[in-house]
């Protein structure tokens, strides 16, 4: 039977080959059959098996063990016959020393019948447990943890071992001061709180290569409150968990003078001439923290001037230098220098680069770039030997990595060429650029790419503008700065050039949107460029700016702008809403959910109407429309509106032209404001499911106006939500729709639907649409002309918007289905397209010279307004569309495909208004000949709006408010 295991190798880690074999099957989704034949082939010492066996349970078999139990009854069953086997085979050691809750679940696979194991909840109870962290028990001097089953299993079975006992750390600060080097962050022990510097003690240890003794630094405790706002761990206090860690360069000094001369002597006795070479530590710290003992490696580098530390030049051409690996670990390295770069000329087609090697003079040798071998000319010298590196400029031009350069004089190792005290060069040649630049560890690398820009100075002005300014060599014209969401979203700021150099200017807490002004949402931001070309070239940060950089964080409007260069010189923008220290993290989360809420909703209520609409994310749809309403008839209670990472301001009634007296009050989600909201307001007005911790109060009244008419199955008809056990989801949903007072239905058919979904018993009211008020309104086409104006929509232009769903299982997908660019020549300039994505897909990739990306449009019923067609798949648009009476077509290309894995509760080759088309040419042709399509979907279209929107008449909103807050 083929297992995919590739044969040992000698010479080859055979383990992690073994491993990596299984992880991709597990990761793969292949059949649990499959893992296991790959998990039982033969071919490892005893040894090799006792490490797999370790690696594999803690990994891609125990990933498998929480799917199946997930699954149900079947996988569990599957699991347990097939794994209970192998369990038996592996060694004791092995099974004890796994991390503490694996060790219980395979303990009970391993124990158990079968059948108690599939019937039963054991293995549920404990996966369960140790999704969530745990808590830690010490009993006499040893620590447990706190997980079912205690009274039923041994208990060295809940002690916590090397496997549990992992450091947590996080490195803010490496700096040189007064010739040593300082290290501060924190280290703790996950579930044991240091709230004091008794009994907690820590150490950072050098490690070296082999027979080396390691280094102590001398390491103390500081008070570090940080590391509790950022702990994942509820309850626990991490306030003591900081270190400052102190390095005098001596101590590798000697160490590494001793490696060299046993090396240097073994060479000699092979009759080779001593070379020097860089010594690397690995940085480890020890903590011994009430009676437990722990080691780890030193990782988790902060954003910034972190991760790229500064060397301190030690003399005779040695350097130490703290460096990061590829996992993010620290390391401490002491360097020489045994070749340096002097010069870079270009001439021609010929790169030249000049190295000086130190030292031994050598007539011979060869250069490398990366894993290329290029001659070279050795010239020996008074003081070493002048190298000269010939690079083809054509050559160069074509490849797509760069690579660090090497010299490799005859008879020794290749010595890294580095930087020094040269000049970074960088060589324009027409649409590309050459450069040879020093990295993090000042090795020189040279590469050619596309030409970028390079930031060469930042200034941040009083009033939260941010300048960037740098040189651009590239061919003139129109340019723009894009930043880039890693959700997909992009703002664009211009380029003002002059000659090479560049300026762009912006403000983060106020980016254009359309008509108005949004702040960067929360997360990290990357720069780019889409060069004269049309092609997008990353930005970066130019390596003499590194030092000077304000990295500082700069607070504004109640949010936190940080401009950082990561990954050495990736310049990048870092926004976060500021919360209050006492909010931050598990704990501050546990206390506002635990004892402050409580406490909140102990008291008594107050005549308020708290507004939540997408989760603070959005001011739209009918919690919009309700509170508009309820201003405009004057209505001067309270008003909240909870607001997510800054998204909008609500307008009070001035902006909306109903009188200066009434306004919102905006408190920030999240927040103990938000929380105290939610406990005490009288209304609650939302169009989708509220916090996890909120539960509704006897005398308040939550009125749920959902966001759309059912027509994808949602609640209890996903599949998901009929498995045995339930799962979380369906748990919340049955709390949160208790807690309904009142669900706003748009029409008959959609009110049995809804029920059924939420398990709803509740009161109905079927007044109709909220947000679908204005489409019928008197001012629609006053407002119709102000969105025109907005989205700069020429005069006469027909609009067209595509507004397609999101895809459960595509949702990464950015491309537009709909072929624009033959739409705009078939269709001609008279037709402009608007591009509405899904907040749950990923941002369309729209060409902005075919069409108008409205995705971050903030209220899509003024886009239902001033479209004359709408084309959509399998979204509820439909429904808001229907009130319209303009044509509707549906480009369902995936119809069969969706149906099966979503499900839908409407037959749209019965029911839609529109023709069913799966091809972009048939939507541009049904466009081409819309007058016709629309007079052959008449009569369907009428039955359409009479059976699934018969209340979006314009007075839906006046209905709903009459109903809950009484007429005026």
């Amino acid at each position: 039977m083929a297992t995919g295991v590739t044969p040992v190798r000698a010479g080859g880690d055979s383990v992690a080959d073994r491993l990596k074999v299984v992880q991709d099957l597990c990761d793969r989704g292949e059949p649990l059959e499959s893992m296991m034949a790959a998990v039982l082939a033969e071919g490892l010492t005893p040894a090799q098996r006792r490490r797999f066996d370790a690696e594999v349970l803690a990994g891609p078999l125990g990933t498998r063990l929480d799917l199946a139990v997930k699954r149900g009854a079947a996988r569990r069953r599957e699991f347990v016959t097939l794994v209970k086997p192998y369990l038996a085979g592996v060694d004791a050691k092995v099974k004890r020393d796994l991390p503490v809750a694996r060790r219980i679940a395979f303990h009970l696979v391993d124990t158990r019948e079968a059948d108690d194991l599939v019937e039963g909840d054991a293995l549920q109870k404990i996966v369960t447990a140790a999704a969530e962290p745990s808590r830690r028990v010490r009993r006499k001097m040893r620590w447990y943890a706190d997980l079912p089953f205690q009274d039923e299993l041994p208990e060295s079975m809940f002690r916590l071992r090397a496997a549990d006992l992992v450091p947590i750390t996080r490195i803010e600060d490496i700096s040189w001061s007064d010739g040593r080097l300082r290290i501060t962050g924190h280290a703790y022990l996950a579930g044991l709180s240091v709230r004091s510097p008794r009994l907690n003690r820590a150490t950072v240890v050098l490690r070296g290569p082999r027979w080396l003794p390691p280094v102590r630094l001398r390491t103390r405790r500081v008070l570090d409150p940080s590391a509790t706002h950022g702990a994942a761990e509820a309850g626990c206090n991490y306030d003591w968990s900081g270190f400052v860690a102190e390095l005098r360069p001596w101590s590798l000094r000697w160490r590494t003078g001793a490696r060299a001369v046993l090396r240097g002597g073994r060479r000699l006795l092979r009759r080779r001439s001593a070379v020097r070479d860089t010594t690397t530590w690995r940085a480890e710290i020890v903590i011994w923290s009430r009676g437990a003992r722990a080691v780890g490696l030193l990782r988790g580098p902060s954003t910034g001037r972190t991760e790229r530390p500064a060397g301190l030049d030690i003399g005779h051409r040695r350097w130490i230098r703290p460096v990061w690996t590829s996992d993010r670990a620290l390391q401490i390295a002491l360097q020489p220098t045994r070749a340096e770069l002097t010069g870079v000329t270009l001439d021609g087609d010929r790169l030249e680069l000049r190295v000086f090697l130190p030292g031994k003079q050598h007539a011979r040798g060869n250069a490398r770039l990366d894993g290329h071998r290029i001659a070279a000319d050795f010239t020996p010298v008074e003081g070493g030997t002048d190298v000269v590196v010939p690079l083809a400029v054509p050559s160069l031009l074509q490849e797509r990595d760069g690579g660090r350069l090497w010299v490799e004089p005859k008879g020794e190792p290749a010595a890294p060429v580095m930087l020094g005290g040269a000049a970074e060069s960088r060589s324009v040649i027409g649409e590309r650029e050459i450069t040879v630049l020093g990295d993090r560890r000042d090795r020189v690398s040279v590469s050619a790419q596309r030409v970028r820009p390079v930031i060469s100075e930042a200034a941040w002005a009083a009033d939260g503008t941010l300048t960037l300014a740098g040189s651009y060599p590239a061919a003139p014209g129109e340019v723009e700065l894009s930043l880039k969401h890693r959700t997909g979203l992009i703002h664009t700021v211009p380029l003002e050039r002059d000659g090479e150099r560049f300026t762009a200017r912006f403000a983060p807490a106020a980016m254009p949107r359309f008509a108005g002004t949004v702040p960067l949402a929360s997360g990290t931001w990357s720069m780019a460029v889409r060069d004269p070309g049309g092609k997008i070239v990353p930005v970066r940060a130019d390596h003499a700016l590194l030092d000077s950089l304000d990295e500082e964080t700069k607070v504004r409007d109640g949010r936190e702008y940080r401009l950082v260069s990561t990954r050495f010189d990736v310049p990048v923008l870092t926004v976060a809403e500021h919360v209050p220290d006492d909010e931050k993290g598990a704990g501050g989360l546990y206390a506002l959910q635990r004892t402050f809420y409580p406490a909140q909703r102990a008291m008594e209520t107050t005549d308020a109407t708290v507004y939540v609409s997408y989760d603070g994310r959005q001011y739209e749809g009918n919690v919009r429309a309700v509170y508009e309403e309820r201003v405009r008839r004057g209505d001067d209670r309270e008003h909240i509106w909870v607001v997510k990472d800054g998204a909008f301001v609500p307008p009070g009634s001035a902006e909306l032209g109903f009188g200066p007296d009434i306004r919102p009050t905006v408190v920030r989600s999240g927040s103990r404001e938000h929380y105290a909201a939610l406990a005490r307001s009288r209304y609650i007005v939302a169009n989708g499911f509220l916090p996890p911790w909120f539960r509704a109060r006897e005398d308040q009244t939550v009125v749920q106006t959902w966001h759309g008419s059912p027509l994808k199955r949602l609640g209890n008809d996903l599949p998901h939500m009929s498995r045995d056990p339930k799962p979380p989801a369906w748990h919340r949903q049955a709390a949160e729709v208790r807690g309904w007072d009142l669900l706003v239905s748009q029409s008959p058919w959609a009110t049995p639907i809804l029920r059924k979904a939420f398990g709803y018993r509740g009161e109905v009211l079927e007044s109709g649409y909220p947000r679908n008020d204005v489409l019928s309104s008197p001012d629609r086409d006053e407002i119709a002309a102000r969105v025109r104006r907005e989205l700069g929509v020429a005069e006469g232009s027909t609009v067209v918007l595509y507004a397609p769903t999101f895809r459960d299982y595509d949702r990464r997908n950015a491309s537009v289905k709909l072929n624009l660019a033959e739409a705009r020549r078939v269709l001609g300039a008279g037709h402009t397209f608007l591009v509405r994505g899904h907040p749950m897909q990923a941002a369309p990739n729209v060409p902005r010279d075919l069409a108008l990306d409205v995705t971050t449009y903030p209220e899509v019923t003024d886009l239902l307004l001033i479209a004359d067609v709408l084309i959509t798949d399998y979204s509820a648009i439909m429904f808001d569309f229907a009130a319209t009476g303009r044509p509707m077509l549906f480009f369902t290309y995936d119809a069969q495909r969706y149906s099966a894995k979503r499900g839908l509760y409407l037959d749209l080759a019965a029911e839609v208004p529109g023709p069913m088309l799966t091809t972009a040419a048939e939507v541009i042709e049904a466009l081409r000949t819309i007058d016709e399509v629309a007079a052959a979907h008449a009569d369907r279209y009428e039955r359409f709006r009479r059976t699934y929107a018969p209340r979006d008449d314009g007075k839906a909103t006046g209905r709903l408010v009459d109903h809950v807050f009484g007429g005026s």
